[in-house]
């Protein structure tokens, strides 16, 4: 009786791999960025497609890009799993920092309104910071517990700013808090991207001393790692690339966790990697989320922070189990 002998798969080589993944994502998300100028139920005129569609895909291409590194980025200065900019307050304080900006006389998608995102931003990260912190670590209980906390302050003040003012440019609660493109324009575009883009650059500086603190802090001050500045920068890098995009297009959640443990499972922990994966892998999901939300409903248009948070809430529900699994609970 003769046997057949089972071969294991090969694996392709962690170079090879990196350019097989990062080179798929690339062509996919061209792909649909060029499919998403015409999908809709309108037309697809030239004005259409330069003056509405065009700046919406940019601004979910780079906003997308953006969630995607944050999550990294607050994942690796934690070494906590479950961070990510909607979970911890980021975006939250990002949201309240744009209306109250918006609310006393900036312009709706406007570089000082941005401004006032990131502010609102890095603000609630040093509060969640300041009650998270413990000597020695950051509990990741406390962490979680800080944000839901931070978003809902700041989810209180945001209605109560939303009821009061007279401009118009702070639309409704429900904008803020569920996100959407339907206000993309192309100021909002020059408005976001700078931000973004020093955001990714900072990430990229550090992904070799986010690879030294995932060791944890002593052996990253052992290998001559400034831990704390590193941490720090990290922390803003996460805020850039989050908080400008929260001022255009409102709060999306659960990207930041999904997609970095996604690449992460694919081309491993290293931080350099991680960045260039999450940003891909950002963007075309929030790309792909954004025309499922403008076209599933059509003529109505579904908030795409309600589309990723369909997909996401489950995916955390199994994140959070097998997380507190692994490190034995948290009791």
């Amino acid at each position: 009786m003769t046997t057949t002998k089972l071969t294991p798969r090969r694996k392709l080589p962690q170079p090879r791999r990196l350019l097989v993944v990062l080179g798929a994502l690339t062509v996919c998300t061209a792909a649909l960025a060029t499919a998403a100028l015409f999908i809709g139920a309108a037309d697809s005129t030239t004005q259409i497609i330069t003056d509405i569609r065009a700046p919406r895909v940019i601004l979910a291409l780079s906003i997308g890009a953006g969630l995607g590194v944050s999550g990294a980025l607050l994942q690796g200065a934690f070494r906590n799993p479950l961070a990510d900019p909607g979970l911890v307050g980021v975006s939250a304080g990002a949201a309240l920092g744009t209306v109250l900006t918006v609310a006393v006389g900036a312009a709706y998608g406007s570089w000082l309104a941005a401004m006032g995102g990131v502010i609102g931003g890095i603000a609630a990260m040093a509060s969640v910071m300041w009650i998270a912190k413990t000597p020695g670590r950051t509990e990741v209980v406390t962490l979680i517990l800080a944000g839901v906390a931070i978003t809902a302050f700041a989810a209180a003040v945001l209605s109560i700013v939303v009821a009061t003012s007279d401009s118009a440019g702070t639309r409704s609660t429900t904008f803020w808090t569920t996100g959407s493109f339907a206000l993309a324009t192309w100021p909002g575009v020059v408005a976001t991207l700078p931000f973004i883009a020093v955001g990714l650059v900072i990430a990229g500086a550090l992904s070799g001393k986010l690879d030294a603190l995932s060791l944890g802090d002593r052996a990253a001050y052992a290998s001559g790692v400034p831990v704390r500045a590193v941490r720090w920068w990290a922390l803003i890098a996460a805020v850039l690339t989050v908080a400008a995009g929260v001022a255009v297009v409102g709060i999306i959640v659960f990207i930041g966790l999904l997609v970095p443990h996604a690449i992460r499972l694919v081309l491993g922990p290293r931080h350099g990697r991680l960045i260039a994966g999450s940003a891909l892998g950002g963007a075309l999901l929030i790309l792909l989320a954004d025309t499922a939300a403008r076209t599933l409903a059509a003529p109505v248009e579904l908030p795409v922070g309600v589309v990723t948070a369909i997909i996401g809430a489950p995916a955390f529900i199994l994140l959070l189990r097998r997380t507190r699994r692994e490190q034995g609970g948290w009791a």
